[in-house]
């Protein structure tokens, strides 16, 4: 398997779902939900694109990095990449019916195992969405990390033991998700959370914690203060607010907000390959998701997103090697120019 015939296949397969565009900005697809666009004008989608191609990599060749290493401790568990598949949620729904959600879970969760990095699943309308996602984990020995909506917290709580129970790595919360409509309309609603609220799902979920969906370094802090593990910096990929700033942009602020506290930072948002992968690390995020490439190399099953992680992965060791950085504690803003 290779980035071609996954291309190949996606041409085959994904109809007017995804176009599969030279550059995956959202431009073409604005405003298609159902679909793999950005809401309304499709602004937020482009603008994490477009923020991101702006951060600019600075090239060294005088120094000692031949073999870099790129491998990441998340919470105990050695990764081979700082790179996590972000959770989807409804892809049969959104991408045209080339798969189902039973299928896409499995694939993502295997294929990131196969190559050393770590698959999240998603949540949504239908309680299966959620239950195929855990099954998934449950197949490949809690190698993977389950996504719950923004619902009351008591039903949080329910999930997040299904998810312990399945031996999952760390459980998350898309708080992002709590403006849609389509699911408090199926009679499952949805919806932000306060500071109280953040506190009584730490106090009640035993895996590590993580808030999807900051996007304001004031929401960053209170999430630390109420004991969180984590967070992703995420505008949900531009689907769910129209004419916010890209991820790259925010990202900084928010990471200097949270120095000094016990809280890793993820971030997804228009990266498209293992450069992209550095200029986050190096604005602030200790790992990243990766979301529409992921969709598209599911495609080719398991073997399929098993060959986007390492093709990223690939990357990466070469940026490493290009901007002088043995270790990810070397990729630092020292790597980007800042202007």
């Amino acid at each position: 398997m290779d980035m071609k015939t996954l291309k190949k296949l996606g041409r085959e397969h994904f109809g007017s779902a995804c176009r599969l565009c030279a550059n995956c900005d959202g431009k073409v697809c604005a405003g298609e939900i159902p679909g793999a666009g950005g809401v309304a004008s499709g602004a937020s989608f482009k603008n994490n694109f477009e923020d991101l191609a702006k951060v600019q990599l600075r090239l060294r060749i005088v120094h000692e990095v031949h073999k870099p290493d790129c491998s990441f401790d998340l919470w105990g568990h050695k990764l081979a990449m700082p790179i996590l598949a972000a959770p989807i949620g409804g892809i049969q729904f959104n991408w045209n019916n080339y798969i189902n959600e039973s299928e896409y879970c499995k694939h993502v969760i295997a294929g990131c195992k196969m190559a050393g990095a770590m698959g999240m699943t998603g949540d949504g309308k239908m309680p299966e969405i959620y239950g195929e996602g855990i099954e998934a984990i449950v197949e490949s020995g809690g190698f993977g990390i389950p996504t719950i909506k923004p619902r009351p917290n008591e039903l949080i709580i329910e999930k997040a033991a299904i998810a312990e129970k399945a031996g999952a790595v760390a459980v998350a919360v898309d708080v992002d998700a709590a403006a849609l409509i389509n699911i408090t309309s199926s009679g499952q609603p949805v919806g932000p959370k306060s500071f109280n609220e953040l506190v009584e799902l730490k106090k009640n979920i035993n895996l590590p914690l993580i808030i999807k969906g900051v996007m304001d370094p004031e929401d960053a802090l209170a999430i630390a203060e109420a004991g969180i593990d984590g967070i992703v910096v995420s505008n949900h990929g531009g689907r769910v607010l129209d004419h916010t700033p890209g991820t790259a942009a925010v990202l900084p602020a928010i990471a200097k907000a949270l120095e000094g506290k016990n809280m890793t930072i993820f971030v997804d948002g228009g990266i498209r390959t293992g450069f992209d992968v550095i200029k986050m690390l190096a604005l602030g995020a200790d790992a990243v998701l990766v979301g529409r490439p992921v969709t598209q190399a599911a495609v080719g099953g398991a073997e399929g997103v098993a060959c986007l992680m390492n093709h990223l992965k690939s990357q990466m060791e070469a940026g490493m090697i290009m901007t002088g950085s043995q270790t990810l504690a070397d990729i630092t803003d020292r790597v980007i120019y800042k202007g």
